[in-house]
């Protein structure tokens, strides 16, 4: 399946997806959320630091 076909298929109540384009769609999907939370997530620990640093000071010297 071509990411052309993909994206030319719109979730209508008139037609449903095959179990092809399905499961591409599904895996875009939990691509894009689990580089979503990488980002939160090293963004969240990254904000936790910069407190820290701020207030005992940074370990490196």
């Amino acid at each position: 399946m071509s990411e052309s076909e993909v994206n030319k298929y719109r979730l209508t109540g008139t037609s449903e997806p095959s179990d092809e384009m399905l499961a591409y769609i599904m895996h875009e999907v939990a691509e894009e959320a689990r580089l979503s939370n990488e980002a939160a997530l090293r963004k969240y620990f990254d904000e936790i630091k910069d407190m820290y640093d701020k207030k005992y000071g940074s370990k490196e010297n």
